[in-house]
């Protein structure tokens, strides 16, 4: 029974692995120097069948001839590359590496669609990574980045930190670069610290008994174990001029140095031509202490630098590969600033001759370091394979950034918005001055009335220290003030926040600027506009005009005002005077208006006017009938009118008739000239107004014009809630 048990398990664990589907793995390599940090976790994958399925892609200068055909020992190590795209655009300028950025990106697409990878695996800091990882994260393949969070000089560093934004898992290869990813927010679960993967084979493998065959095969039969340099720079693509300068001086030294050199072609980084050119105008190519060549395989490379008198240039590998061996390096300029290194390198930032760098030279050749371990113990590819098989696909794919504690910051929530950002509104009116507390949602949190001062210096004094009082009174009712808007009678110019001339209710008040002393004292925005266009604002934000494209709006007060949305704008008019619409004529020989003309609407319909028809039949003892009761001392207003009107009073009843029919005229006309969806009627007189309103449209309008609605507005406070509105829109368009 207990074979019969353990045979069974046998079977269900047979079972279990096959269903378990093998990781399809994508590596893609672009050039000699990612191949070689690439090739050893290639070799870990390929030695895993059963675990692992490996697709290899190849691009970038790979596949270019001057570059020496590099794709060439990828197939020499027994390597199936499934795909080889030509992506580089020749001209080795910055121009050329962005189209080479943008052919790659065409060209990817179909590649990683047809082989369907589960993980991309991407080295370093080129720009052809740079394409890869664009692409991958757009299709949704998880990415694996090797050697992200490094810091070094020159375009590299942004392109590698933007590789890693863009990468679902890390493999670093030194401890600080492990940090500064963290401090760039990636999820620590997510970063393997597993050291660099040629690592492994430098460690393992570092010593061959044929050294001296290889060293003579690029260098001569004459050649000698640390008789010899290792040159290797690249254009600095930041700073292509000084780089070349750099690279200059360094062949100079070279020269006067007189150690056989062999020294690589630059990488296909822009700049790179015109390093060409000063390598063969210095005759460096024909000289007899050179050799100069495009590629050398890995393997032997490392030979030859780990045997070398001294390594000059700015590759990584001075700064990384030659500490295993403790290989004497010197680094020249600022492409590999901030990279970590051993003790065997020393640093050449700049220099103007080059007699800095000969002295270096003297320094470093033929010295030997202790071998580095900075960038990894011979164990990374390991790691990195148990890392990947650790991967979990049915987790989200969409990246977590772990961001550090900060402080809260003010609550963008919707509810919280409507309720604590506000308004200061001021209502500059004839009698009143009032200034209020007005929410999001249009809710009047708290109210303040004074009577207006007749002289300017008052009204401006009192003005401030009402604002300054709610202002006070906000912080404890958990309002935040946006800005301050002003609704006043009389032309105003909103753009400069001055009254240009205001009605004969308020003195001394033309070419007034109202938005500069309350700023000033406030510290905040503040807008300003007529009456009449905050009424309508109201009536857009909180009121009927709510969502209705072109509208029209009525104020029926002490006197006539409006105004007019046009396509969901305000019309101002080019002298800032449009929608007086108390002052559209009706009659030639009208009464005489408070603006000097005769026959305006407000001559007939304002509360001023029906006071005066009022006051005439009260004086000509024709006002009082059956059923009224005027006491003596009560000042005669229009309400009197109305309510004579109602208890049968034909006089009255006719002065009103003329005053309806006037304003119906009036907004017949604004029909005829603006053609508004609707018409909303507000102001004390507005409910009265509205059925003879309406009558007199039905009557005299155009066909097209009798269906027009006409309402009374909702709004309590228009002028108020206008002035807000004018801050609520435009101090949080940058929110909504």
């Amino acid at each position: 029974m207990l074979r019969s048990r353990e045979k069974m398990e046998r079977k269900k664990m047979e079972e279990e692995n096959q269903c378990k589907r093998k990781l399809r793995v994508c590596v893609a390599t672009c050039n000699r120097a990612d191949y070689s940090k690439l090739a050893p976790i290639m070799s870990g994958i390929k030695m895993h069948p059963d675990e692992f399925e490996l697709e290899v892609v190849v691009l970038g200068s790979h596949l270019i001839d001057d570059y020496g055909n590099t794709f060439r020992m990828i197939e020499q190590d027994d390597f199936d590359i499934g795909s080889k795209l030509h992506t580089i655009v020749r001209g080795e300028d910055e121009a050329a590496m962005v189209e080479s950025v943008g052919l790659a990106l065409v060209k990817l697409p179909d590649v990683l669609q047809r082989l369907s990878p589960d993980i991309l695996v991407i080295h370093g800091d080129r720009f052809d990574a740079l394409a890869l990882a664009t692409a991958a994260a757009l299709m949704n393949i998880r990415i694996l980045h090797v050697e992200g969070g490094e810091v070094s000089g020159t375009i590299d560093d942004s392109i590698r930190h933007a590789i890693s934004k863009l990468a679902h898992y890390h493999a670093c290869c030194t401890r600080g670069a492990e940090q500064h990813l963290i401090a760039m927010c990636e999820d620590h679960t997510r970063i393997l610290l597993a050291g660099c993967p040629v690592y492994d084979k430098l460690l393992s493998s570092n010593h061959r008994d044929d050294y001296m065959d290889i060293i003579k095969s690029w260098l001569g039969d004459d050649s000698q174990e640390c008789e010899y340099i290792v040159a290797l720079q690249h254009p600095v693509t930041t700073d292509i001029q000084h780089s070349i300068k750099i690279y200059g001086l360094m062949l100079d030294a070279l020269l006067s140095f007189n150690k056989k050199t062999l020294i690589l072609y630059p990488n296909i980084d822009a700049g790179s031509k015109e390093m060409v050119r000063v390598m063969r105008k210095k005759g460096i190519e024909q000289h007899p202490n050179f050799r100069a060549v495009k590629h050398i395989p890995f393997e032997q490379f490392i030979q030859l630098v780990k045997h070398a008198g001294c390594m000059i240039g700015n590759s990584s590998c001075g700064v990384r590969e030659a500490g295993a061996f403790g290989t004497p390096v010197i680094n020249l300029g600022t492409r590999q600033t901030g990279r970590e290194t051993g003790e065997n390198v020393l640093h050449v930032r700049d220099a103007d001759t080059h007699n800095k760098i000969y002295h270096a030279l003297e320094l470093q050749f033929g010295k030997r370091y202790p071998c580095s371990k900075i960038y990894g113990d011979g164990n990374a590819v390991p790691r990195i394979l148990k890392f990947l098989r650790a991967i979990d696909l049915n987790e989200p794919l969409q990246k977590t950034f772990c961001f550090p504690p900060v402080r809260d910051c003010i609550s963008q929530d919707i509810d919280h918005i409507l309720e604590t950002q506000s308004a200061l509104a001021v209502d500059l009116g004839g009698t009143n001055l009032r200034v209020a507390i007005v929410s999001m949602r249009g809710k009047i949190v708290r109210k303040y009335t004074q009577p207006n001062p007749k002289t300017f210096e008052a009204r401006m004094q009192l003005m401030l220290k009402m604002c300054a009082d709610a202002m006070q009174d906000t912080v404890c009712l958990n309002c935040r003030i946006l800005g301050v808007g002003v609704s006043t009678g009389g032309r105003v110019n909103p753009q400069e926040g001055v009254v240009l001339h205001s009605t004969k209710l308020i003195q001394e008040w033309s070419s007034v600027d109202l938005r500069t002393p309350i700023s000033d004292a406030l510290h905040l925005p503040v807008w300003i506009d007529n009456d009449g266009n905050c009424a309508a604002l109201a009536e857009r934000k909180f009121g009927h005009g709510k969502g209705v494209e072109n509208f029209v709006t009525v104020i029926t007060g002490t006197g006539i005002g409006g105004g007019i949305i046009h396509h969901n704008e305000l019309v101002h008019g080019s002298t800032f005077c449009a929608a007086e619409l108390g002052h559209i004529m009706v009659s030639l020989e009208g009464p005489e208006c408070s603006c000097g003309s005769r026959g305006c609407i407000e001559a007939y319909a304002s509360g001023f006017a029906l006071q005066r028809e009022a006051k005439r039949l009260h004086d000509e003892d024709q006002l009082k009938v059956d059923g009224m009761d005027v006491k003596l001392t009560e000042p005669i207003t229009a309400a009197h009118l109305i309510n004579a009107a109602k208890l049968g009073n034909s006089r009255a009843d006719a002065v009103l008739n003329k005053a309806s029919t006037a304003l119906g005229i009036g907004i017949i006309n604004i029909l005829h000239i603006v053609n508004p969806t609707l018409v909303i009627l507000s102001g004390v007189l507005a409910s009265y107004y509205q059925a003879p309103v309406k009558r007199i449209i039905s009557e005299r309008a155009l066909d097209s014009a009798q269906k027009i609605e006409v309402v009374t507005t909702d709004l309590e406070e228009p002028a108020l809630l206008g002035a807000a509105s004018m801050v609520l829109d435009y101090a949080t368009r940058r929110l909504y």
